[in-house]
Formats: structure tokens, C-alpha cells, sequence
């Protein structure tokens, strides 16, 4: 039996516009949703403090039997599931199978964490039992966006579930299915109680009114660093924890002992992955100037060699860009990089909203391709002479994200990674990866630290509660 059909199935009665949930690659209708509208938000922000106080009291093990049946339904519904990520987002299946494997370890790390030790015993100077607790925070209002649908609303839904809370989630409404209205079906199936979590795909104002409620303490937002300090100065005024996980440019350095036969598979894979449609993607190529050229050479090969087609139908490396507006901007980048002056190697080119690979070379600071994020298949690259050089190109930006540096001396790539501000490094390796059990966020433009993954989930999700006992009533000397 299928998890849901969305187009009869919504977690609860919204009030705003049906929408229409197309496919990118042939623009076809998927299911009709219908959208939240900003009442919503409140309905469901009440309805979610009124469920969170027994849920935070339910005993640890029905907390976390609830998340690993949950995971273990995201790996049962799989064909289903994989299904609309490919055709809701346009993944390719390696991508969506990948969605599907994290939000499962998502899930089983999350019914981990509701056993965690709670709290520590603390020395007092009193005659009193003295010590912290952690204690959920309420309710989280997560913000996911279309890219990664799936992981980008798992990882803060589930340890947020786990560890007692409720959660309202607004998904983008391109992926209102495979982001949202999914993760309620499995939950639903999962045994989660009611109004523990909401799904209201929507547009600006229902994330503005998330951010604004009162009953919803803690935002996590994943998006666009503009939307993201948007979204940070509101939460602000209502003095709100806000966890923001926003764009990137990151570089990838390629010093000059690199193997070139295994590189070019590795650079290719960090800026044409999900059609450069991810907030880690390799948007700048730094290379030694002694391999520059062989580099830009093979790197433009292998782009072309890269089929780019309807994922659902065909066997492609490559699927559509989302939509028209993402499309029209990644193009408009390149344009303006080659007018100034850069060299197209491979790409610039799209038929419909399937976008060529792209490779540009002899980029500087003033090319629009290189100097901000892209978030398309575009793969810019720039020469360097010298280490120093290297951190100086790799440091320069307002991003700090993740950094990956390619060196058959490991030693020597840890050591350049320390000078260069970044939240996530991995050396001989690009800059797309992600796991569960890893602490995830960026530094500057980036966002606001790890504040997803492993034991970062409890800082994100709980409060630290100061407690004493005493045997007696304190006296006072009035």
C-alpha cells in the first residue's frame, strides 16, 4: 500500500491556495497541495505546545522506538519515496537514494539521543542537592528548502522529535512532498502522537509568521544567506534561538602533487552533483599554475562527457535545475563572467531547464561565476603559485562553509586547512558530504556554526535547567 497520495492526503485542514506540484524535467502536474496561509501557523503553533508537554514527559524508550520505526520506515517505502524525490526535485536516483539513506540514520541517531544523559551533578556550596537537566525547548519551527528535501527537513525534525518537542515544518512548496508531506506520513505511521508535527508548505509569509510566533521558541532555517539574515534579525527581535544553515562558495584546492587521473572524477562530482543545487558545492577551483591547464582541459572533458536529461526516464549524470528563476540566474552569471572576460571550457549552454556542466577559466575576484554562489553546474577555475597564495584566494569571501583540499601529502593539506576559516574541511576529498553522526554548519555568510548532527543536536533542541533540592527551607537573615 502506497505511504500517501498527496493529492488527498494532507496532515491537517490548511487554509491557503492549492498549489501545483510540478516536475521540472517535463513540467508536468504531480500532485495538487493545498498551501498554508499565516492563521496556520497559529492554529498549529498552539495545537503543538498543547501535545509537547506529554510528549516531553513520555518515558525515553517510546520516544526513540517511535524514531527508529520511523527509520526503518523511510528504508520500506523507499521505492515510493525515491520516486518523488527524483521527479519532485529532479535527482538523480544515486541522489535520491542517498536522501533516503540519510534520512534513516537521521532517524536512528535522533532515538539515540533521547537516552542520552540528561544533565550533571554539580558541586554547591549549600546544604543542597545541586545540578543541570537538559530539557527540550518547546516547539521548533524548521524552514527547509527544495534542494536536498528530505535531509534538509529529517535532520532537524527528528533529534528535535526525540529529544521532546513538537515541530511545525514549512517546506518549499516545489518539494511540498518528498520535504514535507512525507516525513508526516512516516511519523504518522511511526505511531507519533497528534500535533506533534505540523506540515505547512508555504511561501514567505507562513515562515515569517513561524518566526514571529510566540509559542515557537527555536527556528532552524536552512536557505539562502539573504533569506537567512532576514530570518535572523526577526528572530532576534523576539529573542529566539535561530539555528540558520546558509549558502556557500566553497573552494577546493588542488595543490601540485595532485593525481590528476583521480582528481578530475572528484571535481567533477563537487560541482555538477544535483546540478550544482547544493549549499557544500565546489563553486571555486583553485589549482596549482603548473597543473592549471591539464586540469582546465580535463575537467572540460569530462563535462562534456556528462549526459544531462530527464532523471525519471533516462540514465543521466544530470537532471533540471528547479525552475525558470534558478535557471535564468545561473545563466546570467556565466554570461557575465565570459563578457568580462572569462573563458568558456565547457557548458554555457541549456535547452529547456536542463543545464549543460559548465567550466570557466581565467576567472578572477570581478566574475560574477566565481565571486558569488552560483547554485548551478558551474565549475570556475583559477590558478595559483604558492601556498600562501592558495589560503589567501580560499579565505576571500564572505562564505566559510566547506573547503576541500587535494594533496598526496595529508599532512601538508591539514596544515593549509588550519589557516583558512571553514566549517566543515576534508582533505583529498570535494566539498559535498554529509553524514548523520557528523556536526554540520558554516562560519561568516555561511550561518551561524554546527548546530546540526551528532551531539550538536542537543545544544540545538534543549535547554540547560539549573536545579537544587534541599531537605529543609533555606533560612535568611530577614
Amino acid at each position: 500500500m502506497p505511504l500517501l497520495d498527496p493529492k488527498t492526503w494532507q496532515p491537517r485542514s490548511l487554509s491557503g491556495p492549492e498549489y501545483a506540484v510540478t516536475e521540472p524535467a517535463t513540467g508536468d502536474t504531480l500532485a495538487t497541495v493545498t498551501l498554508a496561509s499565516a492563521d496556520d501557523v497559529s492554529t498549529a503553533s498552539e495545537a503543538a505546545r498543547a501535545a509537547q508537554t506529554a510528549w516531553a514527559r513520555a518515558p525515553h524508550f517510546v520516544r526513540a522506538g517511535i524514531l527508529r520505526r520511523a527509520g526503518d520506515l523511510f528504508t520500506a517505502h523507499a521505492d515510493e519515496l525515491r520516486e518523488w524525490i527524483v521527479r519532485e526535485s529532479g535527482s538523480i536516483p544515486g541522489k535520491a537514494d542517498f536522501e533516503l539513506h540519510v534520512a534513516a540514520q537521521e532517524c536512528y541517531e535522533a532515538a539515540a539521543l533521547a537516552s542520552r544523559p540528561a544533565g550533571q551533578v554539580l558541586p554547591t556550596e549549600a546544604p543542597r542537592l545541586s545540578y543541570t537537566r537538559r530539557v527540550p525547548v518547546g516547539t521548533v519551527g524548521v524552514i527547509a528548502p527544495f534542494n536536498a528535501p528530505l535531509i534538509l527537513s529529517i535532520r532537524s525534525v527528528a533529534p528535535a522529535l526525540a529529544l521532546g518537542n513538537a515541530v511545525v515544518l514549512k517546506p518549499d512548496p516545489r518539494t511540498a512532498v518528498c520535504g514535507g508531506l512525507s516525513l508526516a506520513a512516516v511519523f504518522a505511521e511511526a505511531g507519533l502522537p497528534d500535533d506533534l508535527l505540523h506540515v505547512l508548505p508555504g511561501g514567505p509569509d507562513v515562515g515569517q509568521a513561524l518566526v514571529a510566533d510566540p509559542r515557537v521558541p527555536a527556528i532552524s532555517f536552512t536557505g539562502s544567506t539573504a533569506a537567512g539574515r532576514a530570518v535572523g534579525e526577526a528572530g532576534g527581535r523576539h529573542l529566539k534561538r535561530v539555528h540558520l544553515e546558509l549558502g556557500g562558495n566553497s573552494a577546493m584546492v588542488v595543490l601540485e602533487d595532485a593525481d590528476l587521473d583521480a582528481v578530475i572524477s572528484t571535481a567533477a562530482w563537487g560541482s555538477f552533483f544535483h546540478q550544482g543545487q547544493i549549499c557544500m558545492t565546489t563553486g571555486r577551483h583553485l589549482v596549482h599554475r603548473s597543473i592549471y591547464e591539464e586540469y582546465v582541459d580535463r575537467l572540460a572533458a569530462k563535462a562534456d562527457s556528462l549526459a544531462v536529461g530527464d532523471p525519471h526516464r533516462a540514465q543521466v549524470h544530470l537532471g533540471p535545475i528547479i525552475d525558470d528563476a534558478q535557471l535564468t540566474k545561473v545563466h546570467r552569471l556565466v554570461q557575465d563572467s565570459t563578457a568580462g572576460g572569462a573563458r568558456l571550457a565547457a557548458g554555457g549552454t541549456h535547452e529547456k531547464l536542463f543545464y549543460r556542466p559548465t567550466v570557466i577559466a581565467g576567472v578572477d575576484d570581478r566574475s560574477p561565476a566565481y565571486a558569488e554562489e552560483v547554485f548551478g553546474p558551474v565549475a570556475p577555475v583559477r590558478p595559483f603559485s604558492t601556498a600562501d597564495e592558495a589560503v589567501a584566494l580560499a579565505a576571500n569571501g564572505e562564505y566559510g562553509l566547506s573547503l576541500g583540499i587535494v594533496t598526496r601529502d595529508a599532512a601538508r593539506g591539514l596544515d593549509l586547512a588550519e589557516r583558512i576559516p571553514t566549517g566543515i574541511v576534508h582533505i583529498n576529498d570535494q566539498t559535498v558530504n554529509d553524514e548523520a553522526v557528523a556536526p554540520f554548519g558554516g562560519v561568516a555568510a555561511s550561518g551561524t556554526g554546527a548546530r546540526f548532527g551528532g551531539e550538536a543536536n542537543l545544544e540545538a533542541f534543549t535547554d540547560v535547567r539549573w536545579t537544587t533540592v534541599r531537605g529543609d527551607v533555606a533560612p535568611y537573615p530577614f
